[in-house]
């Protein structure tokens, strides 16, 4: 067998694979075949992306970990480690495909596929599932705590900051655009929740942090709005006003100005 049809028999395809650590892991070689208990590395890779491509992750998952024990310093043994982070994260596993990254990106600060375990940490941290509860309710990403919205967000600004010509930076750059309008949603959420129950200086703060922190996202508008109501009710009428005169310079055709502040005597409940 040659190099060139071992790389492209087994190499190829790989999902969402860092290659590049494959390749050169091929210098080493293939063995011949053996029996399930005593296959070697390069066999038990093959088996693995198989397992991998059909969807068997569980099965995939433990040749991977064969494979870390029988090659463990060797450059197949660091793809591994990636593909078995892949496994467990499509097998359910979420916590130990995070741990097996965090593992690897702290102990291979050089490796040349350091790029796509930054993406797939983020990618792991983006698809957090609401769970059953979450999806019965209709829940949406912004109404729901976003702490691994956050850690997405570090994972793929890492990977843009350090590897901007990465093949993951373009789609890290948009991710990072929609969880940025995600945390500013959710922020506002809170500040509707906390305005809805009387709670208006609880809905002031969030509304602010919103303002100052997402400054440039959709979500600055209701916000802005929420902050004006807020103030309304609490009394403070200069303090709403400059935030309307805000408001209205930023969005001059904003929904809520309609609906909301221009028509003081009805009720807004219904832009909700």
């Amino acid at each position: 067998m040659t190099l060139r049809n071992w790389f492209d028999d087994h190499v190829r395809g790989l999902p969402l694979a860092a290659a590049v650590i494959v390749g050169a892991a091929l210098l080493g070689g293939c063995s011949s075949t053996g029996d399930n208990a005593t296959l070697p590395p390069d066999r038990l890779y093959a088996n693995a992306k198989e397992d991998l491509a059909s969807g068997n992750f569980e099965s995939a998952a433990k040749s991977l970990e064969r494979i870390e024990g029988q090659a463990a310093g060797t450059l197949l043994a660091q793809q591994a480690q990636l593909d078995l982070a892949y496994a467990r994260w499509k097998a359910g596993d979420r916590a130990q495909a995070l741990a097996g990254l965090d593992r690897f990106i702290r102990l291979n600060p050089s490796s040349p596929a350091l790029d796509y375990a930054l993406y797939l940490r983020g990618l792991i941290n983006f698809n957090d599932n609401l769970g059953l509860l979450g999806s019965l309710s209709g829940q949406e990403l912004s109404e729901r705590d976003q702490q691994a919205s956050r850690e997405a967000y570090q994972s793929f600004r890492q990977l843009v900051e350090q590897f901007p010509q990465s093949r993951y930076a373009d789609d890290a750059r948009l991710r990072m655009d929609y969880i940025v309008n995600a945390l500013a949603e959710y922020e506002v959420h809170v500040a509707r929740y906390y305005y809805r129950r009387g709670a208006f200086v609880a809905a002031v703060n969030r509304a602010q942090f919103a303002i100052q922190e997402y400054r440039q996202t959709p979500a600055t508008e209701e916000a802005l709005f929420l902050l004006s109501r807020s103030y309304d009710q609490l009394g403070l009428p200069q303090l709403r006003d400059d935030v309307e005169r805000v408001l209205k310079s930023n969005f001059p055709d904003s929904r809520f100005l309609r609906e909301g502040l221009v028509i003081r005597d009805k009720s807004w409940w219904a832009l909700w």
